[in-house]
């Protein structure tokens, strides 16, 4: 068996123990035997129905979704800008939906009005992430036909962000207590928020996106050996650019818009996989990240639930852990 087929075997019974574990632990004990039957709708409780059926299986799919899409986009991103240390949020995705957050809830009081609608809650959340994140991707699509340099674009990238960041913090400074505290909590993301009723959404918008990153395996392989080979094959690079930056770009999107800022897990997940895998196609790493990135998602879910007192610790206050030291072992590696 290749070190590709053993990788995929190992890591999907990982990810198969992970997600079932993800489902039966928590502050709340619930025997196996009952859990299978509230699945399958033979519940006869309904505490321990609400606890499985709104909370932890939600919650486990969200982990498995948005690490999967978190993975391939970091994938993505260092293959084509050919940076081991690009990920989703260098390019200011993460920091646009982030500024759409805090208009919503530093400056609106957390509803936004017109006069057809009024929203208000998580939704006002999502349609602020959202908005925020769609501003950024339009203009970094705007820049990639003026811009034909990789590195200049990556900077506007950056840029954008610090300018997003110096809006948000000039947002906190005029805030109230309770929104700026709101404001806090939700940037320390979690994968809890994606409720039964939102899952179909979301699980449907990450599915699609993942499939989209698979069909662009064959020019990122071209990518790999340069520009110019790439374009001797009939691939118009500007075209595989913009069509890149647009799906990372709404995956990162819908991520950060549902869960929040989730950090370490795009940048370094594709290096821990080509740590196991050994190998720089894309024909094997996107597959492998994939089910990479559900695994690390899941693992750092189950940490943030084992406070047996029912508090959860913040998210990126646990994926640092897991990116971290791989990224410091890159940096000595390539000295």
């Amino acid at each position: 068996m290749t070190r590709e087929g053993l990788f995929a075997v190992c890591s999907t019974v990982l990810l198969a123990a992970l997600f079932i574990l993800n489902i039966t632990t928590g502050s709340v004990d619930i025997p196996a035997g009952n859990i299978l039957n509230i699945i399958f709708g033979n519940g006869d409780k309904e505490t321990w129905t609400y606890i499985i059926m709104e909370s932890r299986l939600p919650q486990a799919i969200t982990a498995t979704l948005c690490g999967a899409s978190l993975a391939v986009c970091g994938l993505m991103l260092q293959t084509a800008f050919n940076n081991p240390l690009a990920g989703p949020s260098i390019f200011g995705i993460n920091s646009g939906a982030s500024l759409g957050v805090a208009i919503v809830m530093l400056l609106l009081n957390g509803s936004i009005s017109t006069d057809l609608l009024t929203v208000s809650g998580f939704t006002a959340v999502i349609t602020g992430a959202m908005a925020g994140a769609s501003a950024v991707i339009a203009l970094l699509m705007a820049c990639s036909r003026i811009v034909t340099s990789n590195v200049v674009l990556l900077i506007i990238g950056i840029m954008i962000g610090y300018l997003s960041s110096a809006a948000i913090s000039i947002f906190n400074f005029f805030a109230s207590e309770q929104g700026v505290q709101s404001y806090v909590i939700w940037g320390m993301g979690n994968f809890s928020s994606v409720s039964l009723q939102h899952l179909p959404i979301f699980s449907s918008a990450t599915i699609l996106c993942l499939v989209m990153s698979l069909l662009m395996i064959k020019p990122l392989n071209a990518l790999l050996l340069g520009e110019k080979y790439a374009e001797n094959l009939g691939f118009n690079t500007h075209r595989v650019r913009a069509m890149l930056l647009l799906i990372t770009g709404i995956q990162t999107a819908v991520t950060t818009a549902y869960c929040g800022p989730v950090a370490f897990i795009g940048l370094a997940v594709p290096h821990i996989t080509r740590l196991f895998i050994r190998t720089d196609s894309t024909s094997s790493l996107m597959p492998c990240s994939i089910i990479s990135g559900a695994i690390v998602a899941l693992a750092c879910n189950l940490v943030c639930t084992l406070p047996p007192n029912g508090n959860i610790i913040p998210l990126n206050a646990v994926t640092p852990l897991v990116g971290a030291p791989v990224i410091i072992y890159l940096v000595i590696k390539r000295k």
